[in-house]
Formats: structure tokens, sequence, C-alpha cells
């Protein structure tokens, strides 16, 4: 015969069931902003059927439900969505820190405009141009030298910029390396956590849930490959492990980035892209600053000595020495020679000074000319306290006692700096390739700057409609909807109103058959 009180058993299962899927829904409502929140759903079953209880098998027909139970409470999660944002995510991080980097590079080049390096070296040429009309006026050298400074503060305070923003990216990397590391060890605490919890057969999916988050997270730092074990995620970086189980076991240190990024290991990631960015892009742009300074004070030009010019005694122009007279050091007819850059040019003239003969006219802050880079570039200190010591002559006279004094009407090395602007400088080894004017070979860079920033736009882009694409198909799958979820809850709420009305009126029938019968006779 059946239970008296079965049905109030079925009831409250009913009830208890619906009130957790309730309890469910609004735990989904109140994450529904929460980032890396798996929408949860209560897994309902029927509970298992009896027999009418007999001593021996009843012969009522069928077995008598029991009603409803949930057997889980589990989140929707896609591992396969999982990987792919993973795989992607890692791209954008790349091309991300690359695309800022360039865009802040654009912003230090700052070209084309009206104040950049290319305007100061134009203005540079012109004030070479204005003197030469005025050769023996000390104004114009007052100008010559006051355009040399800006000249070379704008490639000092370039150089500075473009060593900030490299100081800035290493110390970008061990802020990242940091976060890395802290990662893994909150990955590892989560799956000691995950562990021990569904070890006593409940489904841990709000840490599984932040689990996912950190390691979406650490996919963007650097390159990684997660796999899900019994002990919880293993994950290593380009074959190396990083985590096992509940301890890191490896530690991330720049040593290990360095030596991934040489190998190749390191291929992506925010970390990747800022280790590109410093060693290929900023190092890069200021590799070519350095060489555009070096090669305008000393590089390989060749020059046309006009005829009639003076050569300086003792200057060495290809493999003819100038010595002795006046007359032995003049020019017959033009000269074309190879020269070391404007800083020999200088030398080849004269000047007011006490001692004529032309001084090196770029040097580094520290007083030498050997090689000079954009964070040292200067004008010379002997020019810069004294202007009467540009030169701009290259004709002297002798008064036939071995005097020789300087033709300070004569302009030509005046021209020849003014010209220079269009010299080819040789930016590299002895090939035609290589040979440049000094604005041609700023352009150059410019315009690479250019390409390479629309470039790292382009993927940059490509990167994040990717990812989001995939974000948008993972959150279709494991996203809160709030209309699905209101939905839901109408429809627990009238099952549990159903279930409290059938409890009802299982209660007033055992109500009739403990108070109602066996009353007779009474």
């Amino acid at each position: 015969m059946r239970s008296t009180f079965h049905g109030l058993e079925t009831a409250k299962r009913s009830l208890f069931t619906q009130q957790a899927a309730l309890y469910t829904t609004g735990h989904n409502i109140a994450n529904a902003n929460t980032a890396g929140f798996s929408r949860q759903v209560v897994n309902m079953t029927a509970s298992k059927s009896l027999e009418p209880y007999g001593m021996s098998r009843s012969t009522i027909p069928g077995q008598l439900g029991t009603g409803v139970e949930f057997t889980s409470i589990t989140r929707i999660r896609e591992k396969f969505l999982d990987d792919q944002f993973r795989n992607e995510n890692k791209s954008l991080g790349n091309y991300s820190i690359q695309q800022d980097t360039l865009e802040k590079l654009e912003k230090i080049i700052s070209e084309p405009s009206d104040s950049g390096l290319r305007t100061v070296i134009a203005d540079f040429f012109n004030a070479w141009s204005e003197m030469s009309k005025a050769p023996e006026n000390a104004d114009g050298r007052k100008i010559v030298r006051e355009q040399a400074l800006a000249m070379t503060d704008a490639f000092n305070h370039m150089a500075t910029q473009l060593n900030d923003l490299k100081g800035d990216l290493t110390e970008n990397i061990e802020i990242r390396i940091k976060e890395v590391n802290s990662r893994l060890g909150s990955i590892g605490q989560l799956n000691n956590e995950i562990v021990r919890i569904e070890g006593l057969g409940d489904n841990a999916n709000d840490l599984r849930d932040q689990r996912d988050l950190l390691t979406d997270e650490l996919s963007k730092m650097i390159n990684i490959k997660v796999e899900e074990l019994p002990d919880g995620y293993r994950i290593e970086s380009g074959g190396t492990e990083l985590l096992s189980g509940f301890t890191p076991t490896t530690i991330v240190d720049t040593a290990f980035v360095n030596a991934g990024f040489t190998a190749g290991t390191l291929n992506s990631g925010e970390i990747f892209g800022m280790i590109t960015s410093r060693d290929k892009f900023v190092q890069g742009y200021l590799n070519d600053l350095d060489k555009l300074a070096n090669t305008v004070a000393n590089g390989d030009v060749e020059v046309t000595l006009p005829k009639g010019s003076v050569i300086p005694s003792g200057t060495m122009l290809g493999t003819t020495l100038f010595t002795g007279t006046v007359a032995d050091r003049t020019l017959g007819s033009d000269l074309t020679v190879t020269i070391k850059g404007l800083n020999a040019l200088h030398q080849l003239g004269y000047n007011f000074s006490s001692a004529p003969v032309g001084l090196p006219f770029f040097t580094n802050t520290d007083g030498t000319s050997a090689v000079i880079t954009a964070a040292s570039f200067t004008l010379n200190k002997e020019i810069a306290d004294n202007p009467t010591k540009i030169s701009a002559s290259m004709r002297v006279i002798d008064d036939g006692t071995g005097t020789e004094s300087v033709v300070q009407g004569n302009n030509s090395l005046a021209v020849l700096f003014s010209q220079s602007r269009d010299f080819r400088f040789n930016f590299g080894t002895a090939t035609d390739v290589n040979l440049n004017t000094v604005d041609a070979y700023f352009r150059s860079i410019a315009g690479q700057l250019g390409v390479q920033s629309a470039e790292s736009i382009r993927q940059q882009n490509n990167s994040k409609v990717l990812v989001d694409q995939i974000d948008g198909r993972r959150q279709s799958v494991s996203g809160v909807s709030l209309d699905e979820e209101m939905s839901n809850m109408i429809k627990f709420q009238h099952a549990y109103n159903a279930a409290a009305r059938n409890m009802t009126v299982i209660d007033e029938l055992l109500d009739k058959v403990i108070n109602g019968m066996g009353t007779g006779g009474r």
C-alpha cells in the first residue's frame, strides 16, 4: 500500500528544488555585470520512483513517482571557446603594446611639423646661407651659432625622450613580470580550493570562474598553454612549465623573458610586445638618430672645393698633404674630394680669431669629436663661447714676409655650408643606396615610422575584432541574459507556487484522515 505521507514528501522535494532554481537565478542576475562570471543552472531530474511497500510485489500497475530533485548546480562554459580566446588574446596584447609605443614615437618624431627636427635642420643651413651674403659681419655668425645650438638641442631632446621611453618600457616589463607571478600564485591557490571543495562532491563554480578570469588575464601578458588535470590547471609557456597543481614551478623573471625572447619561445603577449617595442622600435629609431648626428658631423661626404681656395697647412685631402706657402696650397682648379662631415669642412676654412684655422664644428659633450650620438651632439664649446671662430672664408693672403691674413670678405666656405643640405652623405657602407641628403635621410625615418604605425594599427584592429568575436560567442554561451533569467524566474516562481498549493492540498487530505476519520460512534 502507498505511504500516507508520500504526497507530502513529493511536494517538499518540489519546493526545495524550485527554491534552489530561484536562488540560482537570483545569483545569475546579481552577477550579470561581473567580469568572468558564467551563468549557472540547476540540473533537475525526476527522483527515483518507488514500488508500494508490501509483503510481495504489488499488483498495482506502474511505479509511483516521488517528485523532483536537483543533482547539481553547474556553470555553462565551453572550453573550446576559452582556448580560442586565449590564443587570440596574446596577439591582441602584443599588437596593443606595439601600437601604443609607435603612437608615442610619432609624437616624439613629430613629422611632418613646422617645429620638428627637419625644420630646425633647415634653419641651420638657412643661417649659413644668410651669413654668406655678408661673411665679414659678426651678426651672421651669431645667428649661425644660435641655429646650431637649436639643432643640437633638438637632437639632445629627442634622444632624451627616446631613452625615457626605453626606460618606461623596461619598467613596465618588470611590472608585468610581477603581475604574471601574482596571477600564477593566485591560480595555484584556486586550484587547491577547487580540488578541496569538489573532493566533497560540490561544484566550485564561482572559484572556477575566478580561475578562468585570471587565466584570461595571464594569456594577454604572455603566451601560455593551459591544460586541466585532476589537481587543477597546468600552465606552460614556450615549453616551460610555469604552474602545476598548487604551486608555481618556474619563477618568471627578467632573465626568463629575455631568454625566451631570444630563443623565440616567448613570441606573443604584452611582455613580448614591450621587448619588441623597446629593442626594435625605440632602440632602432635611437640608432637612426645617432647615425644622423654622427654622419652630419663626421660622415663621409663628397664636396667640390672651388678654384682659388687656400687649403690650411698640414691638411690631408685624399692622398695629398698640403704644406708650404700660400701659393703652394692654393687650388688651381676645382677639387672634388671626400671629407669627414661638416667638421672636416669647417676645418678647411678660416675665421676672425688669432688662430684663424677652422675648428671641428660639432663635438661630444666631453669636447671630443670622435663618435657622436644624438644625446651627446653639441656645438664646439669654443665656437659657442666665441662665434668669431666660425669660419666663412677659404682665402688667405701672404704679405710677402710669410705672415698670412684671412680674406674676411670671402664667403666660399659659408656657401659650401649652405649647399651641404644637398650633399649626399654616406649613412652606411660605401654604396649608392646609403648616400643620401640629411633631409632625405630624416624623411625616410619619419616615413618608415608612419608605415610601421599604420601596420600596427591594422594588426591591432584585426586582433581586437577576432578577440571580440570569440568573446561574443563565449558570452552567448556563458553570459547572463537578463531577459532569459527573468523568464526563468517567473517559470520557477509558478512551479514553486504550484508545489506549495499541492502541499496545501495534501495537508488538507491528511487533516481529513487524521482528524475526520474514525470518529463514528463517539
